[in-house]
């Protein structure tokens, strides 16, 4: 009887299996939340230090998950490659970001438990709503991660603008959230299911209806404010400045991985069938975000309003590719190159984050403006240098690894007969170059202005992780290509 029940128990955890990752994150969460409480001294530091540990390890557990797609809960929650290399790409911005954190909120004296275990939370739920089949998992999974990250906008409480960007992202994210309910609702009441294959076997064989529609356009409403595309990205500049600079680091990072995740499994799984409706949708927010990424970019004196912008653009070139990703045409290659551009973005904008907290001078505080760089590359050469690489690598200019990211974009937008879509995003791309080139100049040619101190031990770590990726991708840019391709066949 003892060796039935050991049976029926090792079964039953095998079973759920898919989801150990995300249990693994959640319970390490609650672990180092005790933790912290009942510690009799502040342990932020060590706490965050473990974090990163946790984020590593869930990796490694994401990794060894079998080849096969599996389901669970009555294919609620979906376990398959595409899902595998998303969730790898949100751990490892959730892991740079705690890295990066670790400088900034001692210097800023808010390093508090508190912080890491909000990491680990919204992480969890952006890994559930990465493998979300369902419109309901699909909701939940991303209040779970909505709710903690709500907190760490505004995390810096003393601070005027982080109070006013977590009250902002917080009012047009339950905006956002009410368009999504909406949306599912419609297409609940026209499919008679929330479940996504349940979905495309609705619209395969009913079609598009209005009302269908829609919803459909109601839903890409809700999951464009959460990839701050235009024209739902009122919030991100705001935000991105106000926010504690790790926690931007966070936002343009692992949030924007599960959020493009949400996005490609909803239209590819959910209405296959409705692909001439959504393909317009997708190229209209893509030319959109790449207009208003090159040109809203260029007056900013603010680094981090900057970025925030860059990032609306890049979320268009991104974009490009899940236009392209269409029965007919390059449909694998089109997903494809979207991954292999979002693992890009996530290492150049890291980067990017790092150089940013780089700039800190000797009364304890952190520079933002542009202006603040002039002349650093007399007095910090390595620095001016590995700034300026990230930054010609986010304008796309070869041999550095965004080239080669907006090459594939382009390539698979080429392949669909999307010829004028590449052609507008080549155009863009090279305006965009501008206000990158701007802070280059800024550093190397303007007069000395202001003088930073050495950079943080956990900032270098960052810094050199992403820099060398950057720079070197061009020599074995296979691995990445081969995985990606691997997960877009999740698809088709």
């Amino acid at each position: 009887m003892l060796s039935d029940a050991f049976t029926r128990a090792s079964t039953m955890f095998s079973t759920y299996a898919p989801i150990y990752p995300e249990l693994f994150v959640v319970l390490a969460a609650f672990v180092l939340l005790m933790w912290g409480v009942y510690n009799r001294y502040p342990a932020g530091l060590s706490i965050s230090i473990v974090a990163v540990g946790v984020l590593v390890g869930a990796m490694v557990l994401v990794a060894r998950q079998p080849a096969v797609a599996q389901e669970l809960f009555n294919g609620a929650f979906v376990d398959d490659g595409f899902a595998r290399f998303m969730k790898i790409l949100t751990l490892a911005g959730a892991a740079l970001a705690i890295l990066l954190s670790l400088d900034y909120l001692r210097r800023e004296r808010i390093l508090r438990f508190e912080y890491p275990v909000l990491i680990l939370l919204a992480t969890a739920g952006m890994m559930l709503t990465i493998s979300a089949n369902d419109l309901i998992s699909l909701y939940l999974a991303l209040e779970f991660q909505s709710l903690a990250l709500y907190v760490l906008a505004a995390f810096h409480r003393d601070n005027l603008r982080s109070t006013e960007a977590g009250l902002k992202y917080f009012v047009l994210g339950v905006l956002s959230s009410g368009l999504l309910l909406y949306g599912s609702s419609l297409v609940y009441g026209y499919t008679g299911a929330t479940n996504f294959a349940r979905i495309a076997e609705a619209v395969h064989t009913s079609g598009a209806s209005v009302g269908l529609v829609f919803g459909l356009v109601f839903i890409l409403a809700g999951l464009a404010f959460k990839l701050a595309a235009v024209p739902f990205h009122m919030w991100t500049p705001d935000v991105y400045e106000g926010a504690p600079t790790p926690v931007t680091a966070f936002f343009a990072t692992a949030a924007k991985m599960s959020a493009m995740a949400m996005l490609i499994r909803v239209v590819l799984t959910a209405f296959p069938d409705a692909t001439q409706q959504w393909q317009q949708i997708v190229i209209a927010i893509s030319v959109a975000s790449m207009a208003l990424g090159a040109f809203a970019a260029i007056g900013q004196k603010n680094i981090k309003r900057l970025l925030g912008y860059s990032s609306i653009g890049h979320v268009g070139y991104a974009l490009v590719g899940l236009a392209a990703a269409v029965p007919g045409g390059a449909a694998s290659d089109g997903v494809s190159a979207v991954l292999i551009y979002l693992a890009i973005y996530l290492a150049m904008t890291a980067g990017a984050f790092a150089c940013v907290l780089a700039m800190r001078n000797g009364r304890t505080t952190y520079s933002e403006s542009i202006s603040d760089l002039a002349g650093v590359s007399k007095e910090q050469p390595l620095f001016a240098f590995l700034f300026a690489m990230l930054l010609f690598s986010l304008a796309g200019i070869p041999p550095l690894a965004g080239f080669f990211a907006k090459l594939y974009v382009f390539n698979a937008a080429v392949q669909s007969q999307l010829y004028w879509l590449a052609i507008v995003g080549v155009v863009l791309s090279v305006i965009s170059a501008y206000y990158y080139l701007r802070i280059v100049k800024v550093m190397y040619f303007d007069e000395k202005g202001e003088t930073f101190e050495p950079i943080a031990p956990s900032v270098k770590i960052t810094l050199g992780i992403t820099a060398a990726f950057t720079l070197l991708f061009f020599l074995y840019p296979s691995p990445l290509k081969l995985a990606a391709d691997a997960a877009s066949r999740t698809f088709f």
